[in-house]
């Protein structure tokens, strides 16, 4: 039998996080410019949320057809961090393995987990494209 692999093999560490108070343009314009889907909300160290592309997309559809600045100024009047987020937030601890996370990601209600240290802060996340990374690697 294969030896479980370490859910700090698969992560990312150090991932991109977000704080509640923050303005939703925010969000919007670090999503957009990168290689990832998805901010952990925080407020204060505790984690809050998850906020992805999708979420913020579902609130902007109303303003199809706005100019840049004028989107961004249409989420921070109508909308928060906290409108656009996911409360529901699926954690492991640091001493899970991949095949942990694979069952989660597998009922299909999350398309990320957030990995949780000893002292309950944040260690990292893996995603349903971390996980294919790794089945990948394996294949």
């Amino acid at each position: 039998m294969a030896t479980p692999t370490p859910i700090t093999d698969i992560m990312t560490a150090d991932p991109r996080t977000i704080e509640r108070s923050q303005n939703l343009s925010e969000a919007y314009h670090t999503l957009k410019h990168a290689a990832f889907h998805h901010l952990i909300v925080l407020d204060g160290d505790d984690v809050v949320g998850m906020l992805a592309t999708t979420d913020i997309l579902r609130l902007a559809y109303d303003a199809d057809g706005l100019a840049e600045q004028s989107l961004a100024t249409y989420l921070d009047h109508q909308f928060n961090i906290a409108d656009a987020m996911t409360e529901t937030v699926r954690t492991l601890g640091v001493e899970a393995t991949a095949k942990d996370a694979a069952e989660i990601l597998a009922e299909g209600g999350f398309h990320s987990i957030v990995i949780i240290d000893a002292d309950g802060g944040l260690a990292g996340i893996v995603t349903t494209t971390d996980l294919a990374r790794f089945v990948v690697d394996k294949l």
